[in-house]
């Protein structure tokens, strides 16, 4: 193939478009052909020239039998480069050092990108494959930088996020186009109240405009519920008239950062009688739940093909939902427009009490998920359920059976698992991810169960202490069952890094 000079002129390309939309068929070949061996590479690539112009060329050049599509692309665009640096850990050291070493690699301002969404300061990346800003990832984050005292970076992140409320409505999956139709877990009010322990009760002001903008962004539609219309994007009408929420996403089509592997899934999923766009668009909100995958949100365990997270009403996203009503009301209180203080706080009410109906199931003795298309638990237990437990909702009866499900099944030889089934998947057995090992912890020490939040503690830090003195390295995720095995599933491998890990190792090493 006769080489292609690269222009010299390089266009301004409108960030709000995904790369799936701006680059069409282009996009889909690319991807296709595994032209590069993840997915989120071609995502990620930054064009030399307009959209428009790369396509013209594209249905060009295609044709001539010398075409190669990774010589097209290379001459087209900016691939990204691996992130590579000249550090060297000492395992020798201890984890602590390592991490607060580590931090400077981690921290990013916002380059030039076409899918990368700008933001105005600097931001912690969770490592590896992960070069964005990622919302729920940055709370645990932020709990370590809170510990070490770094508080002007939570400071920058907490603006962020705000920013971004600004710009878009919502916070997005990531600082990415293609993330911009869903959002993930809403940490932002935990994040405010981070800050608030730090500058003191004013950024509960500062930052009320942007909670009740996350907040008006996951209850959108709820006014239109009906008998004849029971859910509309995030909100759902339950049986008794209760209003609570679910994952979404809008769009019904394959994820532009995982594009083969989704195109792929939907040729898997016919003999499941599922349709394309509703297989897609139940990955899609999997991905914003931020357990992607889990077999919690299967309707059978085994196989991601009955995917219909849409169908599930999350006891961890309510639980969220609960708290950011408390701190909208506990907001308002302090601002000068003080009125809708007491109706956020009967919104909460509220809130609880549909909780503990519908997620509470006798029969487990454990919080589940609701099937909204069974008006039923899901069958699968996990971690979701010690999120009451973590925002204080649950009974104490109800806590003591939680702690004897924790106790007796979730808690292994290096924490705690997500859920108990052996799926394959990257959120389910045997692996443990540290955001859950926080919340377990800090939900059974909320009902005194000290002495297994206790055992928790101390196996969770033992097995990324042993992981990184054999490799150097904090890990995205942990096989917590077989702690000689590494952590397994998922659409790639394990990563290193790590941001959630480094901030939750920091944390219990520096909280009792």
């Amino acid at each position: 193939m006769r080489s292609i000079e690269p222009p010299q002129i390089y266009s301004v390309v409108p960030a709000i478009l995904p790369p799936d939309q701006l680059f069409g068929p282009l996009f889909h070949d690319v991807q296709m052909n595994h032209v590069f061996p993840d997915s989120i590479t071609f995502a990620d690539c930054y064009p030399k020239r307009s959209p428009e112009e790369i396509l013209s060329l594209y249905e060009i050049e295609k044709h001539k039998e010398d075409f190669k599509l990774f010589d097209f692309v290379s001459a087209y665009f900016h691939i990204p480069e691996p992130i590579i640096t000249d550090y060297t850990s000492n395992q020798l050291l201890p984890a602590t050092e390592h991490i607060n070493q580590l931090w400077p690699l981690l921290t990013r301002e916002s380059q030039p990108d076409c899918s990368m969404l700008p933001v105005p300061k600097s931001y912690v990346v969770p490592g590896g494959r992960f070069r964005g800003l990622y919302y729920w990832d940055s709370y645990f984050t932020m709990l370590g930088l809170q510990s070490v005292g770094e508080y002007e970076l939570i400071r920058e992140m907490v603006h962020n996020f705000a920013y971004l409320i600004d710009v878009y409505g919502h916070i997005p999956n990531a600082n990415r186009s293609y993330y911009l139709t869903r959002s993930q877990p809403p940490f932002f009010a935990l994040m405010v109240r981070l800050l608030a322990e730090i500058d003191g009760p004013e950024a509960f002001a500062q930052y009320l405009p942007h909670m009740q903008k996350e907040y008006n962004y996951w209850m959108d539609g709820y006014f239109r519920l009906s008998d004849r219309e029971t859910s509309f994007r995030r909100v759902v009408l339950l049986p008794d008239g209760s209003i609570l929420n679910r994952y979404w996403d809008d769009l019904p089509a394959p994820r532009p950062e995982s594009y083969q592997e989704d195109v792929q899934m939907a040729h898997y999923s016919a003999p499941f009688g599922v349709e394309p766009g509703t297989l897609y668009r139940h990955i899609r909100a999997a991905c914003e739940s931020g357990w992607d995958f889990s077999c919690r949100w299967f309707r059978d365990v085994n196989h991601i093909e009955t995917i219909h997270t849409t169908d599930i009403v999350p006891v961890d996203l309510n639980c969220l939902l609960y708290e950011l009503e408390l701190t909208l009301s506990e907001a308002y209180n302090q601002s000068s427009f003080s009125d809708p203080s007491s109706y956020f706080l009967q919104k909460a009410e509220k809130r609880k009490k549909a909780m503990i109906k519908y997620f509470w199931n006798d029969d487990r003795q454990f919080f589940m998920d609701y099937n909204l298309a069974l008006n039923k638990s899901t069958t699968v237990m996990s971690l979701a359920g010690i999120f009451p437990l973590f925002f204080k909702i649950a009974t104490n009866e109800q806590a003591h059976h939680v702690h004897e499900h924790v106790a007796g099944s979730f808690l292994k030889k290096g924490g705690v698992v997500s859920t108990l089934h052996e799926s394959g998947q990257q959120w389910d057995s045997p692996n443990g991810w540290a955001p859950l090992q926080y919340l377990t912890y800090e939900g059974l020490r909320n009902y005194n169960f000290s002495d297994t939040a206790g055992k928790l503690k101390k196996r969770w830090i033992a097995l990324n202490d042993k992981v990184f003195k054999e490799t150097g390295k904090m890990m995205e995720k942990y096989n917590v069952v077989d702690i000689d095995l590494p952590a397994g599933g998922g659409e790639y491998p394990n990563q290193d890094g790590f941001g959630w890990t480094n901030g939750i190792y920091l944390w219990m090493m520096n909280n009792a």
